[in-house]
This record gives structure tokens, sequence and C-alpha cells, in this order.
């Protein structure tokens, strides 16, 4: 049983100038005509080399065989071996067949926040290999590829020029009278908003989002835009198939303004959809926004779908990160709790073709704390942080307008997080984790699983004291060897934990009903349980994943189970039925009326 994932039309010359002009229009109405013309020869000299690398338009977006590894270039190394040529060879030989897609993290040479700093966009860090090795792994997975366009490093060429006053960066920068009242900006962090730098014309204030050595770019310039997309296609004719926009809520100034999701920010990333959808179809827009739900799915541009029906597609981004799933999920495992995160899940939307979700526990990043913000009460979300404390956690702060600091994201590693409950630390954290990765790989959209949730990656201290970056304590660098032994060794919990989601991960991507697009829905049970059904699918087949998410054997008292013939697919035999389900256990249970069951 399949579902019809398709890609969006590809518009035709015509129609592709008609909307391009009409969003250029909106951002640069004084110089559209100019920045037209700029456009289609910038989309002339890159059309035969992406027809040639991307070749036929794909039949659909994506698929229940659709899971992606997140790591970066050097998060396994090898002495004297170009590390992204030793991460190929370990996704070669011990992931083959679990991850279709991989995203490996800012590969550029880089200055600071581990590679989001970037120095230079077209070129690869020598420390970690070059094009050749980025395009090996292309050609075994959907490569996701970061594309940085809120800031540059203040080591890059373009920050040479502007403080020189010489082209083309110049006029890249955004500077800022001091005494512009900035109050309404919303911050993720709380280093100062603008920045003093010493030019061959003085001393300038320049408007810097996250660091002082992130520089935010001016995209009120459109020689800006067009060095990007001219980026954007570059990484494409590389092998990326899936495009990441970092940091992309905050791309657009306005001082007056919230400077955060502002429109023009939004035609920007119509614009990219526009540009990869004409010339490589099936190249897939991401949109990395660590903000409340609502703000979150801003970015599929729903408000604006041309048609109702199975056939509408909406025109910014084809995936959002479930930016609440993780903090959430943690204060459900800590808590024993699962209304909460069965309440928000049964209030996301129904998407159209060609949306959807990716969802993860943890990435390079801390776990974001804004997304609870309606969800959780302050003093549940302070209860959280002080319980990730005690677990060896950290809290990152930002800033307000009145001056007062709030959490912004935790940073801790997921095993880790994964120690105890609101009790203190117990002795289930290795079932605790994987009930974790399990209920995440059930929920409609994407599943992208982090290297080190893989490996059970512990906090890495070191990293934190040697760096001085709360971030390093999730981002270890794995020497290969160790990992390899520890993947050997018996009874350790990176063996356990490796060989455990491997085996689900090979088991989710042939069921159907884990298709991204398949319903999802939350059926009712016991405050203890979590039970998600998936489907049904046009031919009735449907799946009950069904979570324990206490400490405590819990009666399996679900109506739907009522009906005979489930199928155990974890089990790969006819269910027999049960009474409870033990701690931190799981079920995934197929009906499918069309298919009769094998004898018990």
């Amino acid at each position: 049983m399949s579902i019809d994932a398709s890609v969006s039309p590809q518009p035709t010359r015509e129609q592709f100038e008609q909307r391009a002009s009409e969003l250029i229009e909106m951002l640069y109405s004084q110089r559209r005509d100019e920045v037209m013309r700029r456009l289609g020869r910038l989309i002339d000299a890159h059309r035969s080399d992406l027809a040639h690398c991307h070749g036929a338009e794909p039949a659909s977006l994506w698929s229940q065989a659709d899971q992606w590894l997140i790591v970066y270039g050097d998060s396994l190394l090898e002495d004297q071996r170009p590390p992204l040529a030793v991460l190929h060879e370990f996704l070669q030989n011990r992931l083959e067949e679990v991850f279709s897609g991989v995203h490996v993290l800012p590969f550029f040479p880089w200055s600071s926040d581990d590679g989001f700093s970037v120095i230079h966009y077209r070129e690869v860090n020598p420390a970690l290999g070059d094009w050749q090795d980025i395009r090996r792994l292309a050609e075994h997975h959907d490569l996701m590829v970061d594309m940085v366009l809120n800031h540059a490093s203040r080591e890059s060429l373009w920050f040479a020029d502007y403080l020189g006053g010489n082209l083309p960066g110049r006029d890249f920068f955004i500077e800022m009278d001091p005494d512009t009242d900035l109050t309404d900006v919303v911050r993720p962090r709380s280093s100062p908003l603008l920045v003093p730098v010493s030019t061959r014309r003085g001393i300038r204030h320049l408007w810097a989002t996250f660091s002082e050595d992130q520089i935010d770019l001016n995209f009120a310039n459109p020689d800006v835009l067009l060095e990007f997309i001219g980026i954007l296609l570059f990484y494409l004719e590389q092998g990326a198939r899936i495009i990441r926009l970092d940091a992309i809520a905050y791309l657009w100034k306005r001082p007056g303004t919230r400077c955060i999701h502002l429109p023009e920010t939004h035609a920007v990333v119509r614009l990219l959809r526009l540009v990869v959808d004409h010339l490589a179809p099936g190249t897939l827009i991401i949109t990395e926004t660590n903000v409340p739900h609502a703000e979150n799915i801003s970015y599929f541009g729903l408000e604006r779908l041309s048609q109702d029906g199975p056939d509408a597609h909406t025109d910014e981004a084809h995936l959002v990160y479930q930016f609440t799933l993780p903090p959430l999920l943690l204060h459900t495992l800590t808590s024993g709790e699962a209304g909460t995160l069965a309440r928000w899940l049964d209030s996301l939307p129904e998407l159209p073709t060609g949306c959807s979700y990716l969802n993860f526990t943890a990435s390079h990043d801390g776990i974001g704390v804004r997304p609870l913000e309606g969800w959780l009460a302050a003093h549940e979300i302070d209860a959280l942080m002080t319980l990730m404390q005690r677990f060896g956690g950290f809290i990152s702060m930002r800033s307000h307008a009145d001056g007062s600091d709030s959490p912004y994201e935790i940073n801790i590693s997921w095993f880790d997080a994964m120690s105890g409950t609101r009790k203190g630390p117990d002795p289930w954290q290795v079932e605790r984790f994987l009930l974790s990765q399990h209920l995440m790989l059930a929920l409609q959209g994407i599943p992208a699983i982090y290297l080190h949730c893989l490996t059970a990656t512990q906090n890495d201290q070191d990293g934190v004291e040697h760096s001085g970056q709360l971030r390093a304590i999730n981002r270890k660098r794995w020497q290969r060897r160790e990992l390899e032994e520890l993947l050997d060794s018996r009874h350790t919990p990176t063996r356990e934990v490796f060989h455990a989601l491997t085996r689900r991960l090979a088991i989710r991507r042939e069921e159907p009903c884990f298709h991204p697009d398949a319903r999802q829905s939350v059926i009712a049970s016991a405050p203890e349980l979590l039970v998600i059904q998936r489907g049904p699918l046009a031919n009735g087949r449907r799946l009950l994943a069904i979570h324990n998410i206490t400490d405590r054997r819990q009666a399996l008292q679900v109506a739907e189970l009522e009906v005979a013939g489930w199928w155990d697919c974890i089990e790969g035999c006819v269910w027999q039925r049960q009474d409870s389900l033990g701690p931190y256990r799981t079920l995934w249970l197929v009906f499918d009326p069309q298919e009769p069951q094998p004898e018990a």
C-alpha cells in the first residue's frame, strides 16, 4: 500500500519568472527589474549542470524508508584519515540499511560555534576532507546541507571587505546607530545585540544576533540574496538533496519590530523554494526555527494554499523541525504523566501534501525551552531545569526587553537526560532512553537521530571545559577505535542502544503505516500510557504504538485491542493478548483487514 507524497509541480520558466517577480517586488520594489535580470542570468548559468546532477524528477518526496542521521563531519576520528571518509566508511559498514539520509552539520571553514560561523561557504574544511568526500556521501544517502544565511564569520572575506570599505562585502552587514530603540527585538541569546567594530571609517555598530563572531548579513541588499541563491545552487550541484535554512526566523531586520518571522523573511524562503522547485524538483527545504509551535509551522505557508484537497501544495518549507517534541517528551518521561504530550499531539493540524515534520529528540544544539510555552506551567519548567542540572546538564539563557533573562535551552546529552525521574536517578536509564526513541519513531513525519543518541553518549564535561561552550556537552568526537570496541563489547550501554535502535529502525522502514503522510491520532488511555494510531491507510491497515511511560508495570486497557488479529511488528508474530505492559516498554501492533494473519 503506497501513499501519494507527490513532488510539487515543476514551475515552467514563465511561471517561475512571474512568481519570482512578485517576491522580488515585495523585497526590493525599487530595484525589481535589475534584480530579476541578475536572477535570470544566475538561474540560466546553473540550469544545465543541475539537470545533469539531479536527473529525472523523483516520483515522490518521501516514504517510510526515510530515516536520517544527524552528525558532525568530525564526529568519528581515525589517525591520518579525513573524518568525512571515516564517516562514510562507518555508514557503509554499520548503518548501510538503516538510514536513507544524512545531515552532515556545517563542514565549511569556520571560526566559532562548531561550524555555524562560516568563513567560506563554497569550501570544505580541509581538516574534514574535500568536496569529493561530500559527493561520495551524497551518492549513497540523501544529503542534508546547512545554509547558514543569517550571519557570517567576522573572519570571512566579506567581513574583510566591509572593514576596508570594499565590494562586495562593503554593504553585506547591518550598521545600526547604538541609540536606536531595539527593545522589541526577540533575542535567542543574552549577548549584546550590537557589536562595536573598528573600520577604516571609524567605529561602527553591527547587528549580531548570536555572538560577536557571527555578524548578521544584510538581506535588504539584494546582492546578499543573489549570493546565497548562487551558494544554494552550488550545494545542489555537489549532491545535496535537503537544504536546511539555519536560524532563518531572524533573517530580516526592521527596527521597531520584533525582527522575527517578518513577512520579508517568509518571502525569502518562498523564493528559495521556487528556485529549487524550478531547477531541482524533489529538493527539500527545511527551516530551523526553535520557537513555539504555531510560529514554527508558519514556515509551511499554509495560509496561501491555492486549493483545497489532496493535490494542494504549499510554497514555503517542505519540512519543519518538531521542536516541541524533545522538551515535552523529556517532561513526560521524568514526570510519568503523558497527558500533556497527548494533548499536544492531538492539537497538531493535519498537513497538506508536500508538508511534514522532522521528528527528533536530540541534536547538536541544546533542548529548546521556548517551545514549552503554553504547554507547561512556569513551575513545571523550573522543575525540569533543576532536574536536568542534577543530571549534569547546564541551562542557557536568553534576554528580554526588560533586561530579565529566562531559560532558552538545556545543554545535556539525551542519554544522561534519561538518567531518572523527578525522584532522582534510577536503574531504568537504558529502558527509558529507548522508550524515548521508539516513541519518536512512531510519530507522523520523518525521524532524525543524532549520532550521540545512537551511541548512548554521556555528557562530555571535558568538552565543555576545553571549549568553554555549554553545547559541547553533547558534541563528543569519538575515536573510531574506541567506539567500535564499545559496539563490539558485550554488556555496554553503547552496544545495547545501538543494536536495539538499528533493529527497530529496520522494522520501521518496512511498515507502510509509518509513511510520513499516514494519519496520526491519539487513542484514549490511562495517563501512564501513550497510545498513538497511525492510519488507517486506504486499504484499512492501521498500527497502534503503545508506550508505558513509567517505571511501573501498567494495565493494558485499550479498547481497540479487543479486536482479534493484531500482528506484533517487533516480535514478528501474531500478538498474544496480554493484560499489562512492563516499565518503559512499547508495542507496535498492526491490523490489516486485507491480510489474513499467520496462525499463532
